[in-house]
């Protein structure tokens, strides 16, 4: 796709989108009317032979973003590409702000999120308008490194990420210790007297002076080089960060212990006291290294789920070859191939059984516990446990195409959004250093005029304080290492979070729409009641209906033949059948006329129905369908059929609305139907005979009462009120549009994984508001005490050697914090 955006007078821009989906000329004027009335959008034209869209608008007004989102909302499609790299070099919340806004800045770029705590960048833009030259360019520009990875398999790529982090944490191991070796010494130099050991070894001041800075030297400009870099790239775009911070403080202490050093008469001249501080440069280097060796530990778990994920994929698999089994790699299987399953193996790719019988543990995929049987047509998932037999199955996905290829792809899409929580702290912390630095001028400006003497060693250490203590990167990891571990819990659980948008928004549902069909119920009819006349045996009833309804395509002749095999009834042959439209069948079995229909077939047969009304009425008013069973005329029952709940249905109801939440049932079916699936559910508020099209109307409704509205669903006549919804849930067995339409989809059908949903949103939500408090509460307090505001009262100020342990103590306890999640447990109800 070509997209253009050229300046043109009066501030005004061209762009040019391809657009896919049209079909006719009314599809050309329905977007171009779109388009016009917008504002800031001069002109726009719609070409239905080259499929674009070109547009004339004022960037000042509009953000080509709106236009897209108009037209996918009018049901077309935006050629867009979605790209994720790794960026290496970002410290802080002020580094995560830095590289957005320099991708942002890049013409056609839609969308842009950094996360600080898996270093990766995820962009959205127009398919042509930028290259991957102009976006490594232009994270360069920002003084960061981008890693772009060639290999597409997901496990390579992770591989590669984490030898990366191990690479990392070995040089922050080797310079931790090399500046902790150099520390000791250089600390007790800085109390040689104070210790006694002047008695062992005298040493004059100046030369106790020189030999530590031969000693803080190296710590200075090879432990601590990494933050003079960061610190460099930052003045460079005229900004500044934690390294600028760090460099600043310890620059400072080290720079004026070097003069009080060499030319104590500076000092001594104006009535100063000379001492150095090359012990306070060393400490605040060493402890800030070990915060961030400690991060950089805890943050290397926060990925386990993703790692366990793609660990499920075996190396190779068997596969069948002119009836010889062969090992080939995974990446050599391809759609259609034979391929076998042992007893204890994983499933290597998604397919359906040919041959054999087994089963299958799915539990890492759905989080459903129990095995479940696979024969003849079922359908295998890849990474899956093959339990008991042993089966032969054709491969229908592979590659990015297999169920877990896409459940890791939407975790880790999941992973790199940012909930509007995140973006607010991004943008306070854009602000925070240049006014930390403010604080700590100021704070060197009142104590240096106004401060008891030596108030110049009073103002440099209260300057290096403030600049130390201070902890943007804190507020950096308060919300991705949550939003990290609390969507990667939530895949082992079966339950797959698209964005962190949706994580937060689930947290404060008020109202859940659930479809009934499918949903609520198994969406399938099954026998609920088999009920004989005068001394019909039960047994009887079934086997002969189930035998006449066998040749039968109709769902309730289905749901009996199901019920007869799960019985294990040996079903008898039928001759002369015959189905009745809209009333019935009729045949002979074992020598014996069969009726099996509605009361309108026995009717007309002149066959009379002697039943209790109450009992027919009981059913009808339960739901259920009543079919009559004649044997040579005479009535010998009635079996009841219907659409019956799932076994978790009415526990995960009963369950939700102990959590404070309304559930309303939204059904094409007649009233009574639906009223009768909704008490037997627990739900108390019903909309009934809803066409397809009106469901999202009636979520829209609801959210207009002032509700945030959760749908669950599994259909295709779902996806629009899926779509609509604040937080649109999917049941993972329904349709691919509807998944498509959802923001948070359960692997298995049961809906006791929206309760786990919601839990796990309540409980990411609740880590991620703890996070910004402990990181904003060391800010808030800590900045004031460094500057002094304590000294007055109390006498009390803070040594810079305590900031920096209370700076990287900051971050270590917010990603420790996040990583409590990882206990997290769904409610068992």
């Amino acid at each position: 796709m070509s997209q253009e955006a050229k300046s043109h007078p009066g501030s005004q821009k061209k762009l040019t989108l391809a657009i896919g989906g049209m079909s006719c000329a009314s599809c050309v004027s329905r977007i171009e009317r779109a388009l016009s009335g917008m504002a800031g959008v001069s002109e726009a034209r719609v070409n239905l032979a080259t499929e674009k869209a070109s547009i004339m608008f004022d960037p000042s007004t509009v953000h080509p973003k709106e236009f897209v989102n108009k037209i996918e909302d009018l049901g077309y499609k935006v050629d867009l590409v979605e790209e994720s790299f790794v960026v290496r070099g970002m410290s802080c919340a002020s580094c995560v702000r830095r590289v957005e806004r320099a991708l942002e800045s890049l013409e056609g770029v839609l969308e842009v999120s950094v996360n600080l705590a898996t270093e990766r960048a995820s962009i959205r833009y127009l398919r042509g308008a930028v290259s991957a030259q102009e976006i490594t360019e232009a994270v360069r520009s920002a003084g960061y490194e981008i890693v772009f990875y060639e290999s597409t398999e997901e496990e390579e790529i992770i591989d590669r990420e984490r030898k990366a982090r191990e690479e990392e944490l070995r040089r922050l191991k080797i310079k931790f210790g090399v500046g902790l070796t150099l520390a000791v010494p250089i600390f007790l130099l800085a109390y040689w007297e104070e210790l006694g050991l002047g008695g062992l070894l005298p040493l004059s001041r100046a030369w106790n002076f020189i030999v530590q800075l031969g000693l803080q030297t190296p710590i200075q400009f090879w432990v601590g080089w990494q933050f003079y870099m960061g610190a460099w790239k930052s003045a460079k775009h005229r900004s500044a960060d934690m390294n600028t911070l760090i460099a600043v403080g310890t620059s400072a202490a080290y720079l004026y212990s070097i003069l009080a050093t060499f030319f104590p008469g500076i000092f001594e001249a104006r009535g100063l006291v000379t001492a150095v501080y090359f012990d306070t440069a060393a400490a605040i280097i060493v402890l800030i290294l070990l915060g961030r060796l400690l991060e950089a530990r805890a943050k290397g778990q926060t990925s386990e789920a993703i790692r366990k994920l793609v660990g499920l994929q075996p190396k190779t698999a068997r596969v069948l070859k002119e009836g010889i089994e062969v090992d080939v790699p995974i990446s050599d299987v391809k759609m259609g191939d034979l391929v076998v399953v042992r007893p204890g193996e994983r499933i290597p790719v998604d397919g359906v059984v040919i041959e054999g019988r087994s089963t299958v543990d799915e539990s890492m995929i759905t989080g459903e516990p129990l095995p479940v049987e696979k024969t003849k047509g079922n359908e295998v998932i890849g990474g899956t446990i093959n339990r008991t037999g042993s089966f032969i199955f054709e491969a229908t996905k592979v590659g990015k195409d297999t169920l877990l290829a896409q459940i890791v792809r939407m975790v880790q899409e999941a992973q790199g959004t940012k909930p509007p929580i995140a973006r607010m702290a991004d943008v306070i912390a854009s602000y925070f250093v240049p006014t930390v630095i403010g604080i700590a001028l100021i704070t060197f400006a009142v104590w240096f005029l106004a401060g008891p003497e030596p108030s110049f060693n009073y103002a440099l250490l209260n300057f290096v304080s403030v600049l130390i203590v201070a902890c943007p990167c804190a507020l950096g990891l308060a919300t991705p290492t949550s939003i990290m571990v609390g969507t990667g819990k939530g895949a082992e659980y079966g339950i797959l979070i698209r964005s962190g948008e949706a994580l937060e928004t689930a947290h404060r549902m008020k109202v859940i729409v659930m479809d009934k069909t499918g949903t609520l119920t198994k969406g399938q009819p099954s026998v609920t009641d088999i009920i004989p006349v005068g001394q019909r045996d039960v047994k009887d009833i079934l086997l002969y209906a189930a035998s006449a309804e066998r040749n039968s395509e109709h769902p309730l002749g289905e749901a009996v033949v199901r019920k007869a095999k799960e019985e294990n009834l040996e079903l008898l042959p039928v001759n002369d059948f015959v189905a009745i439209e809209g009333k019935g069948i009729r045949g002979k079995v074992d020598g014996k006329e069969l009726l099996v229909g509605n009361m309108a077939l026995l009717r007309e047969r002149g066959i009379p129905i002697d039943f209790p009304e109450e009992t027919l009425g009981g059913l009808s008013s339960q739901g259920k369908s009543s079919m009559f069973v004649a044997i040579d005329g005479e009535l010998a029952g009635i079996i009841a059929v219907a659409d019956t709940l799932k076994e978790s249905s009415r526990e995960a109801v009963q369950y939700l609305r102990e959590m404070g939440i309304e559930i309303v049932m939204v059904t094409g079916d007649n009233r009574r139907t639906a009223e009768a699936v909704a008490r037997e559910a627990g739900i108390q508020r019903v909309i009934a005979e809803v066409l397809p099209q009106n469901k999202a109307r009636e979520v829209k409704r609801l959210q207009s009462e002032g509700l945030v509205v959760g749908m669950v669903g599994d259909g295709i006549n779902d996806a629009p009120a899926l779509a609509q919804a604040d937080v649109g849930i999917a049941i993972g067995t329904g349709t691919d549009v509807a998944i498509e339409s959802a923001d948070i989809v359960l692997m298995s059908g049961d809906l006791r994984g929206v309760v786990t949903a919601i839990s796990l949103s309540r409980a990411t939500i609740r880590n991620i508001k703890q996070n910004l408090f402990w990181a904003f509460a060391y800010n808030v307090i800590l900045i004031p005490v460094a500057a002094g505001a304590l000294f007055p009262f109390m006498g009390i100020l803070l040594n810079p050697v305590f900031a920096a342990a209370a700076m990287g103590l900051s971050s270590v306890t917010v990603v420790s914090n996040a990583l409590r999640l990882r206990r997290f447990r769904p409610a068992r109800i």
